[in-house]
């Protein structure tokens, strides 16, 4: 909400007050933005207050108006439209709202750190039998973006991934290594680790697929030569032994993931996403096993005659859900039991756990927070799955295991080449030194990706566009940087080393166009806090793309630097400065960085 909602807020109460013998509820007062083609700055929906007055909507809002312009100086005038009150907002409360901005920078107005809740997100959660790809990157990004908005908003936030390292799709990897590969290494072939091991995961692959044809040739049907298929056979005796603690397996396993690692902590340092700590299903699984015996012993779970044990969530609208299969080897729902609680026993402050994790899985979390609730963990009501849909190509869907994926590092160069190209054929490098292009194409085609991938509502699917996203029209990344360049260039222009030092005379007056435009920013805080609720950076995202848009109009018809006015002139570049503080603030929240030339 604006700060200057809150005051007509209770400036209405008090006039129904005073007026009527009563104030409305605070919610019965709503407080919006006037449409454009009305006069007035700030709309007052007058209906809940004819309960008081008794009076119909136009009678109520003409007393509320006339008590305002008398009592409250921040309103000079008013227009009743049906039942909606148009307030005119003073020039003196613009001109103070416009300083105490600029004077507060980069803070903006937002929430002292750590203010509100802890709060755990985890994202990224890779398995170690590929490298990361294009899907990964959006999962990267959204919770990445989801923890800098909820600090920005004042929560405490942990930032935590959970490693998927075991499994039989880790042990395909191996399998294929120990066949095909001649015991090559990374050092060896000099190919980064992900992609060495993702590259077995896709031989393993194509052999099975293999086999299982030449099996179906002898007779025998798809499904059991798919199951009697060697190379599955193999993998599915390296899950054993790893299971049973063989030496050699884990040490073959230990080795190919420390290569997976090293690659994954080069592209998350180039995607410029952290952690604060770092989860292993190796260990949690483990857990898991032990809390759901506790569970079973609790009553809570139930045991069937083959010995597996089961959790029945049919009082919740859910179905019964395995949780250890009778041979006692656990499932990936065991696994995340003992990651949550492991999580909370480590966090003692935690309030809620945000999973970043794709709209696929979304009964799986839904099982999840109930078994947590029946485990008597009070935060598990509070816990949140944050479903993302899928990044879809125009090829269609991507798939790891055939090797149709598109992959992170790849994207990043061809976005960091991207950027380069367009630089070039624009002109735009020839006050930039050579020896600071490198860091500019990051910053512009980095910044172009993120950009793209997080102004959709996380929710929706999305078809991903490497050549419109780094336009230099549009609803783009490199559109909102150019702009922020500018606007930096007329405040360096004007030899304004200290914004703070500007201020806005009170008399001066901002036309209907420069009020708007500064309502615009100044709503930043606002968004902020209704993007951490939601868990939606694309909020945050789109009203960058407003002030943008609306900064580049009101630049192409409002003189700065040329303004003979000098109260003008001032008002304009510390207009000028706000904008630019709330599209970096912004965007950095998003993971952007901002240039300061282009």
């Amino acid at each position: 909400m604006l700060k200057i909602d809150s005051i007509l807020a209770l400036s209405v109460a008090d006039a129904c007050n005073n007026l009527y013998g009563s104030k409305p509820e605070p919610k019965q007062i709503s407080v919006q933005s006037t449409r454009s083609e009305f006069e007035g700055d700030r709309t007052v929906v007058v209906f809940p207050f004819t309960r008081l007055s008794g009076k119909s909507p136009e009678l109520t809002g003409e007393q509320i108006g006339m008590y305002l312009v008398k009592n409250d100086d921040n309103i000079t005038n008013f227009q009743i439209v049906k039942g909606f009150l148009n307030l005119s907002v003073s020039d003196n409360y613009w001109a103070k709202a416009l300083n105490d901005a600029v004077a507060e920078k980069e803070c903006f107005g937002l929430q002292a750190a750590k203010s509100k809740p802890q709060v755990m997100v985890e994202y990224s959660s890779p398995n170690t039998n590929k490298p990361l790809h294009l899907g990964h990157l959006r999962n990267n990004f959204l919770g990445y973006s989801v923890s800098e908005i909820l600090k920005a908003a004042g929560h405490d936030v942990i930032k935590v991934q959970i490693i998927n390292d075991r499994g039989i799709h880790i042990c395909k990897s191996m399998v294929a290594w120990k066949l095909f590969g001649n015991n090559e290494t990374p050092t060896s072939t000099g190919e980064k680790g992900d992609k060495l091991v993702g590259r077995y995961y896709v031989a393993f692959d194509k052999a099975y697929k293999k086999e299982v044809a030449e099996i179906i040739s002898t007779g025998k049907d798809e499904e059991t030569a798919k199951s009697e298929a060697p190379i599955l056979l193999a993998a599915r005796d390296l899950l054993h032994k790893w299971e049973a603690g063989d030496s050699e397996v884990r040490t073959l396993w230990s080795t190919m993931n420390r290569w997976v690692y090293d690659g994954f902590e080069s592209t998350y340092k180039e995607m410029g996403v952290d952690f604060d700590k770092l989860y292993y299903e190796s260990d949690t699984y483990l857990i898991g096993k032990s809390l759901v015996k506790k569970g079973l012993a609790d009553g809570v779970f139930t045991q069937r005659e083959d010995s597996s044990i089961w959790v029945d969530l049919s009082d919740v609208g859910l179905d019964e859900k395995l949780l250890l299969r009778k041979d006692g080897t656990a499932v990936y729902m065991t696994q995340d039991i003992g990651t949550a609680i492991l999580r909370f026993e480590d966090y003692p402050s935690l309030d809620r756990q945000v999973y970043t994790v794709g709209n696929e899985q979304e009964y799986h979390f839904k099982v999840l927070f109930e078994i947590l609730s029946k485990l008597g963990f009070p935060q598990a009501s509070r816990c949140h799955h944050l479903s993302y849909g899928m990044v879809e190509l125009p090829e269609g869907k991507m798939k790891s295991r055939e090797g149709t994926v598109v992959d992170a590092d790849d994207l990043l160069l061809e976005m960091r080449t991207s950027a380069a190209q367009l630089a070039s054929e624009a002109g735009k490098l020839d006050n930039i030194p050579p020896s600071e292009r490198d860091n500019l194409y990051k910053k512009v085609g980095y910044g172009a990706l993120k950009y793209f991938l997080l102004k959709v509502d996380p929710r929706k699917s999305m078809m991903f566009d490497p050549a419109g996203s780094i336009d230099f029209i549009g609803n783009t990344g490199p559109y909102i940087q150019f702009n922020y360049v500018r606007a930096r260039s007329v405040l360096r222009n004007a030899g304004i080393e200290d914004v703070s030092t500007l201020v806005t005379p009170s008399t001066v007056h901002l036309d209907n166009t420069e009020r708007n435009l500064l309502m615009t920013a100044l709503s930043l805080p606002t968004i902020i806090e209704e993007a951490a609720r939601s868990y939606d950076p694309s909020l945050v995202a789109n009203l960058c793309y407003d002030i943008t848009k609306s900064y580049s109009r009101w630049y192409q018809d409002h003189p700065i630097l040329k303004e003979e006015d000098s109260d003008l002139r001032i008002a304009r570049l510390a207009l000028c400065s706000l904008c630019s503080q709330a599209i970096k603030t912004g965007m950095g929240l998003l993971g952007v960085d901002m240039p300061e030339n282009m």
